[in-house]
């Protein structure tokens, strides 16, 4: 699967976590699947002495998605609609997350 093959929501997601990196996004709204960016807030984690540049993938047109996000997103399509109270983000890729779910 690419980078090029999902919906616009996805993929402005996907820039976001590339763009963050190390940090969360919190309460961000699943509504039939797809993710709801202007409900998230995002907090980026500045690690002195590191880099906290945005991933280089961010500036890709096109490029295979990581097994991290693929499974993020088989998630969100079980979970259709509910919240991402917590996504964490590592070297732009989710980590883990708390979810509130509809049902």
């Amino acid at each position: 699967m690419n980078a090029s093959s999902l919906s616009p929501a996805r993929r402005q997601l996907l820039l976001r976590l590339q763009s963050i990196n190390f940090g969360r996004l919190e309460n961000l709204r699943l509504q039939d699947g797809e993710p709801l960016l202007e409900t998230a807030t995002t907090v980026r984690e500045i690690k002195f002495g590191g880099d906290n540049a945005p991933r280089p993938e961010t500036d890709l047109m096109d490029f295979q998605l990581k097994a991290q996000i693929i499974e993020l997103f088989s998630h969100f399509d079980r979970i259709r609609d509910g919240v991402v109270r917590l996504l964490e983000v590592k070297h732009g890729l989710p980590f883990k997350m708390n979810v509130e779910d509809a049902a």
